[in-house]
């Protein structure tokens, strides 16, 4: 049986982007995002944990304790009803329950969420609606990813040849755009928490499975809107307890990317170089490079 992690984590994954939209700003008419003082392409945490969910419910379908909660399509309180039903009890009836049995519930009810709902063992999830299931704050965190670089994405006119309604059709096309970023090169990083993952039973094979999707969620993640997209590098640091031995931010520091060219705007992973200050590592701190 797989146990709870005991060690913590923190991880820098790159990935890049040819000729697609990483993440659309819905506030901006789908332009990729974008830090409005630097230029570099911004793609949010949210974004980043949708392809993990989505990689997880491709590769674990129907196997107990890997169901995703925040799914397409997905009504949560019909979810949180699956946990209540566990129990043999209905929400309208817990007012009537004897107190001391009222007062176990909630535990029980989020214990079999976090069981489950591989998403809700590793982000978390506020499960406060009027199906009540509780609030779990997961092991699992991502900071937004930024471009290495600055980025200028273009708008691309389209064409289609087929019209929508009859009244359109004497016109020989139908106009319309799409935003690309021709390339970037992006860093992410997260943190994985002992003391978290103790609390909603995330384990080692749960581990396991998010470095798997990591490094392959963009291969099952294709669409004419995101181009070319890759997971280029994967740097997991491992600390020898739960509490961890250095301060995230230091390790961060260790790892960086520049352009080989200056002159020249990026245009693959190969006009990057990657830096690894293995020297500095702290004392026990083990980097772990998985690709």
């Amino acid at each position: 049986m797989s146990q709870i992690i005991d060690k913590r984590y923190e991880f820098v994954l790159l990935f890049d982007v040819e000729n697609g939209n990483p993440n659309g700003d819905p506030d901006a008419g789908n332009l990729p995002r974008l830090d409005p003082e630097t230029s570099r392409g911004l793609v949010t945490d949210v974004c980043l944990k949708r392809k993990v969910r989505n990689y997880v419910e491709l590769v674990r379908k129907d196997q107990e304790g890997y169901d995703i909660y925040v799914r397409e399509g997905a009504i949560l309180n019909n979810e949180n009803k699956k946990a209540y039903s566990e129990f043999g009890v209905r929400p309208e009836d817990v007012k009537k329950m004897p107190k001391e049995e009222a007062a176990k519930l909630p535990e029980k009810l989020t214990g079999f969420m976090c069981k489950h709902f591989f998403d809700i063992r590793t982000f978390g999830a506020v499960m406060t609606t009027e199906v009540n299931c509780g609030q779990v704050r997961g092991p699992i965190q991502f900071n937004f990813a930024r471009s290495i670089d600055p980025v200028v994405p273009q708008e691309i006119t389209i064409t289609r040849m087929a019209v929508t309604n009859e009244k359109d059709a004497e016109k020989e096309r139908t106009m319309g755009r799409k935003h690309i970023i021709p390339y970037a090169l992006y860093r992410a990083e997260g943190y994985v928490s002992a003391p978290l993952a103790e609390k909603t039973g995330f384990s080692t094979d749960d581990l396991a499975l998010l470095w798997e999707a990591l490094l392959n969620m963009f291969e099952h993640d294709r669409s004419a809107a995101r181009g070319k997209m890759a997971s280029r590098k994967l740097l997991v640091f491992e600390h020898s307890t739960a509490l961890g031995t250095a301060p995230a931010h230091t390790l961060f520091d260790l790892v960086s990317a520049g352009r080989k060219n200056k002159a020249e705007p990026a245009r693959a992973f190969s006009d990057y170089e990657i830096k690894i200050d293995r020297g500095n590592l702290p004392e026990g701190v083990k980097l772990i490079e998985m690709r």
